[in-house]
């Protein structure tokens, strides 16, 4: 018995997601929730104010009690007008996918769903769902929202966003109404950096060989928090006497070169996520110093350049570094 209710539970899901599936298709840009993209039913707790409702009719009728009669037509009626507007809460409203923030492995990838009421009418306690996450908003009458949805994102890769869920419980809560979205929204998870890497693999500049270094001897242009692997020459420590922690001096200069991070340099019996770990936290260290680094993979190479665009581009190299088919999130 328990095996084929089992059966029967997954023949109802597969028959479930596939009328969602026909219904709320994949890849929408924005919908707007019309009247049969909305659905109403009771809710939880109007499923208990229903049977509260008809004992108090059963007690009426038994001990014909006018008074009685009075409060139960009374509830059924508040009841029966929460209807239409728990329904026009949604009604009318439009979705449709905003930006995506990408994170590291083991945090969290945010979503934002953008709401547009263009009627009259303002909307009230919209809860909106991603699988577990959740976030509450209100729109005002000819206004739009934003709302943030966060995900956890336990692998690198790409982070493909679930099919959302919109409902309203308003005004009395008797009733829930509900619609669907269903987004092409993807987010890009960078593998998560190691927690206490070796400092930056310095080379001295003109060397040659091994890895370079975008500081120079020649002139001053700065301090910087200390890493480990730093020259104990460089501290400042004039600054660390006064208390404002362990500093770095930073040097340029003419002779200096790119900074380069190389898969080969790292320890040939390093498994493959520690070395994708191991540069993404060096990535984070040399932008976060300013450097000019460049970044070599086994077939792809980022030639040196420094800022934002330089980061981003090498830490979605490394988080795609391997991957079946980088370019598909499913």
């Amino acid at each position: 018995m328990p095996t084929l209710l089992r059966a029967m539970a997954n023949a109802y899901r597969r028959r479930w997601q596939n009328w969602l599936q026909r219904r709320h298709p994949r890849g929408m840009q924005a919908v707007t929730l019309s009247q049969k993209r909305v659905y109403i039913f009771l809710s939880p707790s109007g499923v208990l104010f229903a049977a509260v409702v008809l004992a108090m009719l059963g007690g009426a009728i038994n001990y014909d009690l006018a008074l009685a009669y009075v409060l139960v037509f009374l509830l059924a009626a508040m009841a029966n007008a929460s209807i239409l507007h728990t329904f026009r809460n949604l009604l009318g409203l439009t979705l449709a996918p905003g930006r995506v923030e990408a994170c590291h492995a083991g945090e969290a990838a945010r979503f934002e769903i953008v709401l547009d009421n263009s009627g009259r009418l303002a909307r009230h306690n919209l809860r909106l769902f991603y699988d577990a996450a959740e976030a509450a908003c209100d729109v005002a009458a000819g206004d739009s929202a934003r709302v943030w949805l966060s995900l956890p994102a336990p692998q690198r890769g790409w982070l493909r966003a679930p099919r959302l869920r919109i409902e309203t419980h308003w005004p009395l809560g008797v009733f829930r109404a509900w619609s669907y979205g269903y987004f092409d929204q993807r987010a890009l998870v960078y593998p998560a950096p190691e927690v206490d890497p070796p400092g930056l693999p310095l080379a001295a500049a003109g060397s040659g060989q091994g890895l370079t270094t975008a500081r120079g001897q020649d002139d001053f242009s700065g301090l910087r928090p200390f890493q480990r692997g730093d020259s104990p020459r460089h501290i400042a420590w004039k600054a660390a006497a006064r208390e404002d922690g362990l500093l770095v001096k930073e040097f340029h200069g003419e002779a200096a070169l790119s900074l380069w991070l190389a898969w080969d340099a790292l320890p040939s019996g390093m498994p493959v996520e520690a070395r994708l770990s191991r540069l993404t936290a060096w990535v984070l260290q040399a932008h976060a110093a300013g450097f000019a680094f460049g970044l070599s993979l086994p077939g792809r190479e980022h030639p040196p350049a420094s800022g934002e665009a330089q980061r981003d581009a090498c830490l979605a190299s490394l988080a795609l570094y391997g991957l079946a088919d980088p370019g598909d999130p499913a």
